[in-house]
């Protein structure tokens, strides 16, 4: 296996392998390993805007994760995290226009999703028909525009969340996060 094959293969098995349930108790770590799987979302993405023939794997993992995991993960973002944030925060912090500001992003996120999945799936019924350059072109911009997302909340809201939010804060946001995907939380007495 080439170099390039052996990278789509882990881009494609970053995006099918979901994090461990037990990381759930440590939700920041969660929301980390979510985004490592978004980047390698944009890396699939990207390359599928630059193939002249649809790698039927790649478009499958990538229309697989849009459909089922990457609105949950905008939602732990929406309905818990950024709130818990603002709920924490110090006014030194001057996180708000941040957070509004990812909040317009995610909203505008959801719209494209939806046309690339729309997308995706058409180009997979009607195999092997390419994708058409409208839909190269929004992938291509998505992909860089969620990189550019994700650098921001890597880098400042999820360490400010870590200063701020409390054991009980990340408690609540690990059980939302496990009831969004039907999943038992995970009990123990290790720290959060």
């Amino acid at each position: 296996m080439g170099l390039e094959a052996e990278s789509r293969a882990l881009a494609i098995a970053a995006l099918v392998e979901r994090p461990p349930v037990d990381l759930l108790r440590a939700p920041l770590d969660y929301i980390f390993a979510d985004h490592f799987r978004q980047r390698s979302l944009c890396r699939i993405l990207a390359d599928l805007a630059e193939q002249a023939e649809l790698d039927h794997a790649m478009a499958s993992a990538a229309l697989d994760f849009l459909r089922n995991d990457f609105g949950l993960h905008v939602v732990d973002e929406e309905k818990d995290l950024f709130p818990l944030l603002r709920k924490r925060r110090q006014r030194q912090d001057r996180i708000g226009d941040i957070l509004g500001r990812l909040g317009a992003e995610h909203a505008a996120d959801a719209i494209e999703a939806e046309q690339i999945v729309a997308a995706l799936a058409g180009a997979l019924e009607a195999a092997p028909a390419p994708l058409s350059g409208a839909a190269r072109a929004l992938m291509a911009g998505f992909a860089a525009n969620e990189r550019r997302h994700l650098t921001a909340e890597n880098a400042i809201v999820l360490p400010l969340a870590r200063a701020r939010l409390t054991c009980g804060d990340l408690d609540i946001l690990g059980r939302h996060m496990a009831e969004r995907r039907g999943l038992a939380y995970p009990e123990g007495t290790d720290a959060v």
